[in-house]
C-alpha cells in the first residue's frame, strides 16, 4: 500500500463456499483466487427481505458504471425454509433480474465464515483479496463507489488491477405468456388484469385465465407515463378498482402508485416521486410530492387507497378526494405489534383485502394474517413474530404459515392466504379461529381472486393463473414448524455491551446541523428479556443488562446514521442515510459474550483481527 493510500485494516477474505453452487456463471464454479485483480462486493441478501431487493437497485448503476473493475457476487443466505430450496433460488434470480454472479449458499456457511448478522450486508474485498470494507442495511451505495474508486487508483498504481470482462453469464429467456406474475384483479368485463412482474408489464387476460387480450406497459424498466405501448413499470405487483372505474397499480421498485385508465390504456402517476422513502422524509403531504417505498399491494377500503408499504413496514392510504397520501399505520419497526395503529410494527405487508369492517393483511416477514378494524387498530389472528414459521392448520393460536404475500375474501367472512413459501391455499375462519388447508402443489402463489365458486391462483413461480373450485372440505396436510436457522449469538446475563459500528465515508462526516446525526433503537421480545437498556437514544453504543432468569430471545435493534460531504466550500452538501434493523437471536449462558458488535458501515477492528 503507498504512502498516499488511506491505511485499511487487512482482514484475508474467507473462501466462498455454498452447496447449492453457482448461478449466472454459465455452470462455472468460482474461488476467490480466479477473482484476484478484481474489486469483489459480496452482497449478502435472501429473496424474501424487502431491504435485499432495495440493495440490487442500488447497485445497479455501479455494477454498469464499474464493470470491468467490479464483480458483485450475490450470497445467497437463506432465512426460510423455502428459501433453502436450489429452484426457488434460481426463480429468485431471475425474477428480481439479479445480472451478476450468484452464489446458493442454503446452510449459510459462508455467512458464518463473514460473520454477518443482517440482511443485507456488503463485504468489499479488495484486488488482493482482503476484506476492506462492511456495511449492513441500505443506503451505501455512494460510499461504496468511492470507495471502489480508491481501490481501482490504488491498485492500478500497484499493478495489482486486473480489467476486463466479469464472469457474470445470462440466463436464456424462457417463452412463456407471463413471468413471475405478481398480483391480479378481476375486472368489470369478466376479464383479468396482471401485474406481469419481471417483465415490467400489465397484462390483461381473457376469461379463460390464459389468452392475452392487451399489454400495457414497454416491458423494460422505467417510470414513464404514456399510452400503453410507451408507459413503463418498474416490477409492479398490487392492483385495486377505483370508484372511477379506472385501476390502481403499486409500482413497487419505481416507488409509486400508477393509475390505468382501462378504457384508453392510457397510464399516469398518482402518487410517488420515483425515490425511494428514508428517515426523516415526510409522511404526509400532496401524493406526487411525498416519497413512497416498495408500495407492494394496493386496496380500496372506506374511501381511500390502502396501501402496503413492505418497504418500511407500513400501511399508508391514497385519499383520492384531496389527492394526498399518509401514514395509517405502522412505526417503520420491524416486528409483530398490535395496537393502536401509530404504535403497531409490521413485517414487510405484501397484500391487501377489504371486507367492510376489516383490512386484512398478509404480513410476510412474520409469516402472520393481521387486520385492521374500522377505528385503525390493528389486530394478529395467525403468527407470532419474526422467527417462527411453518405449515401447520388448527386453532389459529398455533397454526403456521410461511411468508405468505397475499390474502382474500371469501363470501363467507373468511379469508383465503396464499402462503407463498408452502406452495399452498390455507383458509383462516374468524367464526372458528381455525385454519385449513385449501390446497397444495402451487408453486409461490402470492394472490388470489374470486370467480363465482371457484378461486383463480396467481402461481408466480409457474408463470400462470391456476383455477380451482373452491373446496367444500379443507385439504388435511401434517404440521410441521420451523424456525429461522440462523444460529443464536450465546451471551452472559447481566451487563451486555452493543456497540453498532459506523463510520462515515471517505470525505463525509456526521450530519449534525439540525441536531443528533444518530439513532438507536432497542427492544426485545419476549419483553422481560431486557432488565434495561430498551427504548430509543442518539448514541451508538448502549449497555444493555440481560434477565437471567430468561434463557434466549430475539434483541430487536434498529439504527441510523446521517453523513454529509466534508467541504467547507461546498453550500449544498450531499447527505446520505444510512440505516438497518438486526433482529439478533440470543441464547444466555455464562462465560458467553459480554459485547454485541454489529456494524453498519466500517470494520470492528477487536472481532476481526489482522490476518495473513
Amino acid at each position: 500500500m503507498s504512502d498516499s493510500a488511506p491505511r485499511r485494516a487487512r482482514v484475508r477474505a474467507p473462501e466462498l463456499i455454498g452447496r447449492g453452487g453457482w448461478l449466472n456463471t454459465g455452470g462455472k464454479q468460482y474461488t476467490l483466487a480466479d477473482l484476484r485483480g478484481r474489486i469483489v462486493i459480496l452482497d449478502f441478501w435472501t429473496f424474501c427481505c424487502v431491504n435485499c431487493l432495495h440493495v440490487l437497485d442500488e447497485l445497479r448503476e455501479l455494477e454498469r458504471k464499474h464493470r470491468d473493475t467490479v464483480v458483485i457476487i450475490g450470497v445467497h443466505s437463506p432465512k426460510f425454509v423455502h428459501e433453502a430450496d436450489h429452484q426457488a433460488v434460481v426463480d429468485a434470480v431471475e425474477r428480481y433480474g439479479v445480472e451478476h454472479p450468484v452464489l446458493d449458499d442454503p446452510e449459510l456457511a459462508t455467512w458464518k465464515q463473514y460473520a454477518v448478522r443482517a440482511w443485507p450486508t456488503l463485504v468489499v474485498i479488495d484486488p488482493e483479496g482482503y476484506v476492506v470494507a462492511q456495511h449492513a442495511g441500505e443506503g451505501h451505495a455512494h460510499a461504496i463507489e468511492r470507495l471502489v474508486e480508491e481501490l481501482e487508483a490504488e491498485h492500478e498504481a500497484k499493478g495489482t488491477l486486473r480489467r476486463g470482462d466479469g464472469p457474470y453469464v445470462p440466463p436464456e429467456p424462457e417463452p412463456t405468456t407471463l413471468r413471475f406474475p405478481g398480483k391480479a384483479l378481476l375486472l368489470p368485463s369478466g376479464t383479468f388484469l396482471v401485474s406481469d412482474t419481471t417483465r415490467h408489464q400489465l397484462v390483461e387476460l381473457a376469461e379463460d385465465g390464459e389468452t392475452v387480450v392487451r399489454r400495457i406497459g414497454s416491458g423494460t424498466r422505467g417510470f414513464t407515463d404514456g399510452d400503453a405501448r410507451t408507459a413503463s413499470f418498474n416490477e409492479p405487483q398490487g392492483l385495486a378498482l377505483l370508484e372511477d372505474g379506472s385501476v390502481v397499480v403499486a409500482d413497487t421498485v419505481n416507488h409509486a402508485l400508477r393509475r390505468l385508465d382501462l378504457a384508453t390504456g392510457e397510464v399516469t402517476t398518482l402518487a410517488g416521486t420515483g425515490r425511494q422513502w428514508w428517515q426523516g422524509s415526510a409522511t404526509s403531504g400532496p401524493a406526487r410530492e411525498v416519497d413512497l417505498s416498495s408500495p407492494w399491494d394496493v386496496a380500496w377500503w372506506n374511501g381511500k387507497v390502502w396501501i402496503a408499504m413492505a418497504g418500511v413496514h407500513q400501511l399508508w392510504a391514497y385519499d383520492p378526494a384531496d389527492d394526498t397520501v399518509s401514514v395509517t399505520a405502522g412505526t417503520t419497526n420491524e416486528g409483530l405489534v398490535d395496537g393502536p395503529g401509530d404504535q403497531a410494527w409490521f413485517a414487510q405487508p405484501s397484500g391487501l383485502a377489504a371486507t367492510p369492517d376489516r383490512l386484512w393483511l398478509a404480513d410476510s416477514e412474520t409469516s402472520a394474517l393481521r387486520w385492521v378494524d374500522l377505528d385503525g387498530a390493528v389486530h394478529t389472528a395467525v403468527g407470532t413474530g419474526l422467527f417462527d414459521f411453518g405449515h401447520r392448520d388448527g386453532a389459529a393460536e398455533q397454526a403456521l404459515f410461511q411468508h405468505p404475500l397475499g390474502v382474500t375474501a371469501l363470501p363467507d367472512g373468511s379469508v383465503a392466504v396464499s402462503d407463498t413459501y408452502n406452495h399452498a391455499l390455507r383458509r383462516y375462519d374468524p367464526a372458528t379461529g381455525e385454519v385449513t388447508t385449501l390446497a397444495t402443489d402451487l408453486r409461490e402463489p402470492s394472490d388470489a381472486v374470486l370467480v363465482g365458486g371457484d378461486i383463480v391462483v396467481v402461481e408466480s413461480a409457474r408463470h400462470r393463473l391456476t383455477r380451482l373450485r373452491l373446496p367444500e372440505e379443507a385439504v388435511r396436510v401434517e404440521g410441521a414448524a420451523h424456525r429461522t436457522q440462523r444460529e443464536a449469538t450465546e451471551v452472559a446475563p447481566g451487563a451486555l455491551r452493543l456497540d453498532v459500528i459506523f463510520q462515515a465515508p471517505a470525505g463525509q462526516k456526521l450530519d449534525t446541523r439540525y441536531g443528533p446525526s444518530t439513532r438507536l433503537l432497542v427492544s426485545s421480545t419476549p419483553p422481560e428479556l431486557l432488565r434495561s437498556g430498551e427504548g430509543t437514544g442518539t448514541d451508538l453504543s448502549r449497555t444493555l443488562e440481560l434477565n437471567p432468569d430468561v434463557s434466549e430471545g430475539v434483541l430487536h435493534v434498529s439504527a441510523m446514521a446521517a453523513s454529509c460531504d466534508d467541504d467547507p466550500a461546498n453550500e449544498y452538501p450531499a447527505c446520505h442515510v444510512h440505516q438497518q434493523d438486526w433482529g439478533v437471536p440470543v441464547r444466555l449462558v455464562e462465560g458467553g459474550a459480554d459485547r454485541l458488535p454489529l456494524v453498519l458501515a466500517g470494520m470492528d477492528g477487536p472481532s476481526m483481527p489482522e490476518q495473513n
